[in-house]
């Protein structure tokens, strides 16, 4: 019986290790170490995709035999970029500027395989209408939940999902950082079910 093929997640994200554990498959994580920077001009999208192929690639030759998965996210609104605010008060102001508005968050997901070389991605967009929100209530949410390592400050598969009115998107844990229904299809395809 062929040994099932090795599963490599290239991130360090504890949420994207979380949601790929949802799966039940044996898998590892490696830092991908790119640079994640937008090029000038590129759309969220674009920069997500690319990312998430560069970051599955990075770990190519170090497991050269392994079906890689690479994703990133961007989130925007209104043409910004709102990345992962990193401290209280720079979550302050995205929640500010956020209240009210609808934010999009752009979530690629690749799968490389190491040994083919064959490469399955897709981006998966996710709309969010936030909720009018007061000072009260964003220091209330930043106290309890300190969401300074997600992007747009949005933790919503915790209290975040307080602050959101709807969201509209094909797969929920896209939000979260990585879009498992895709994943799971691209799993299949590459020999690798999730249900065998």
């Amino acid at each position: 019986m062929d040994q099932p093929r090795r599963l490599v997640l290239a991130s360090t994200s504890r949420y994207r290790k979380e949601l790929l554990g949802r799966l039940g498959l044996a898998f590892e994580t490696a830092d991908p170490g790119v640079d994640e920077q937008a090029l000038p001009g590129e759309a969220p999208a674009d920069t997500a995709l690319r990312l998430s192929v560069l970051k599955a690639d990075s770990l190519r030759t170090l497991f050269a035999d392994a079906l890689i998965v690479g994703s990133d996210q961007v989130a925007s609104c209104g043409g910004a970029r709102l990345g992962k605010p990193g401290n209280h008060g720079n979550a302050v102001r995205q929640l500010r500027s956020l209240s009210g508005k609808t934010a999009q968050f752009d979530t690629a997901v690749s799968l490389l395989d190491a040994r083919s070389g064959a490469l399955q991605s897709r981006v998966v967009p996710c709309r969010v209408v936030f909720r009018a929100l007061d000072d009260q209530r964003i220091e209330t949410y930043l106290r309890r939940e300190q969401p300074y390592d997600c992007a747009a400050s949005a933790k919503s598969e915790g209290l975040g999902i307080a602050l959101i009115a709807r969201m509209e998107t094909d797969d929920p844990t896209s939000l979260v950082g990585l879009p498992l229904i895709a994943l799971c299809e691209m799993l299949e395809r590459a020999g690798l079910p999730v249900l065998p």
